[in-house]
């Protein structure tokens, strides 16, 4: 738990940090021109998420694996359709919090 939480502060803080060196001209957010962008703070929800369920998904796969090895082949192959779903699910939300 202390891990998660600690990668999250890290993320949401590198997105702080990288946001205002990345920050165009003009008003921002609700018209303003200092702060964090909610943006960065969306993109990093997300990425915290499908790195959680991605990393759920390995785990059960492995433990399944373990428990019955004459199915590890089948298990494998919905694992990796998984995690694609998940990782092209992400990666369109990513693309939704910028373009939002």
């Amino acid at each position: 738990m202390f891990r998660l939480v600690f990668s999250a502060v890290f993320v949401l803080g590198a997105f702080a940090f990288c946001s205002p060196a990345m920050a165009q001209d003009g008003a921002g957010l609700l018209g303003q021109t200092e702060g964090l962008d909610l943006k960065a703070i969306g993109a990093g929800l997300v990425v915290i998420g499908a790195a959680l369920g991605i990393g759920r998904i390995g785990g059960s796969a492995v433990e399944s694996m373990a428990r019955q090895p004459e199915v590890a082949g089948q298990v494998q192959t919905a694992m990796i359709i998984s995690a694609a779903l998940i990782e092209g699910a992400a990666f369109a939300a990513i693309l939704f919090t910028f373009f939002i």
